[in-house]
């Protein structure tokens, strides 16, 4: 074993330069006592001002006004994002259409999620129009301080669909040490009490306070933390907001053809639902390396490869599924709105 760890020390040293995470996987990362020296807070600061450069350069993707509120609250609100006819037709398509899907089984709610691959694009002319829409990619790119292209889904969440524990998903967490993106068109109506996506305002910005709790984190997340905070996922309870300086988290209860786009390095979660429930949405997500200068050279997200990423995803995983596990569960041709087996 000790063998091993020295052989395999240059390769976690190597991932302290890029977005690796985990503070159970890679002993550097999780050592508590490089963490006590600010190891941790240091990757977030060389982080945070890496993405402050790149979006200097992407400034111009969007209006004064998106990027006042992005700089101010870490998400961008746009109701009524489609022209009303074009999101009809994005609406009606994509809940017409039954292509390959993925799920997810997370407490008692059931996460869905269909490609936005080559034949779901064909068959939902909206979504290629969406997708290569100068607002929608200027909003992404900025929030996610890189112009690369992202992943995207139609996602279905299904609550409370399982007697089980509740959603891991609906306690407020950061989905790592830097700047992301992801990006919510709702296709449906949202209400407050059932699963909206939720989001601390003003917590994607690395204060005094945030830095602080990060590091007490980073400290102890290795000794008795919950697993997804021990993968680089901290948790936070509402009540510990106010020591951080930061307001009540947000529910989005909008109407359907709202856009969201967040930085998810801000404390978000999906809402409490107080009943059964379904939310379809176009969903994005995207991140890179946060320590690369330039904001370019995205080679995974060139056309005729970007659509078909999802698809060779799956697939690597489901042939390393016995060695790495696989928590998406392949359910074969489904629209977004089918009930829950």
């Amino acid at each position: 074993m000790k063998a091993a760890r020295y052989l395999l020390a240059p390769w976690w040293a190597i991932q302290l330069f890029t977005g690796a995470k985990s503070f159970g996987d890679n002993p550097l990362i999780g050592s508590p006592a490089l963490n006590a020296r600010g190891l941790h807070v240091l990757r977030i600061r060389a982080a945070a001002a890496m993405a402050t450069r790149r979006r200097k350069r992407l400034a111009h993707l969007l209006s004064a006004e998106d990027r006042a509120a992005f700089d101010r609250d870490g998400f961008v609100l746009k109701r009524d994002f489609l022209p009303p006819a074009l999101f009809a037709q994005l609406r009606d398509q994509a809940l017409g259409f039954a292509g390959p899907t993925r799920e997810m089984v997370q407490g008692d709610t059931i996460t869905r999620r269909i490609a936005l691959d080559p034949e779901a694009l064909a068959a939902i002319p909206a979504a290629r129009a969406l997708l290569a829409d100068p607002a929608w990619r200027g909003l992404l790119r900025y929030v996610g301080s890189t112009d690369a292209e992202p992943v995207t889904y139609i996602q279905t969440i299904l609550a409370q669909v399982n007697d089980a524990e509740p959603d891991p998903q609906t306690n407020l967490h950061a989905d790592t040490f830097h700047a992301t993106v992801k990006a919510w068109l709702f296709l449906t109506d949202v209400a407050e009490d059932e699963g909206p996506f939720a989001y601390v305002p003003g917590s994607h910005r690395d204060t005094p306070a945030r830095l602080a709790w990060e590091k007490a984190m980073s400290q102890r997340v290795t000794s008795g933390g919950d697993r997804l905070s021990s993968r680089g996922s901290f948790r936070i309870k509402a009540d510990e907001l106010p020591a951080l300086g930061l307001p009540p988290v947000q529910l989005f209860g909008v109407p359907a053809n709202t856009l969201v786009v967040a930085d998810t390095h801000g404390f978000h979660a999906r809402g409490p639902s107080l009943r059964p429930s379904i939310r379809v949405e176009i969903w994005a997500y995207g991140r890179r390396n946060p320590y690369l200068p330039w904001t370019g050279f995205d080679l995974l997200g060139r056309p005729g490869l970007a659509e078909r990423r999802v698809p060779l995803m799956w697939a690597a995983r489901d042939r390393l599924k016995r060695v790495i596990g696989q928590p998406w569960r392949d359910v074969g041709r489904k629209r977004p709105a089918d009930p829950a087996a």
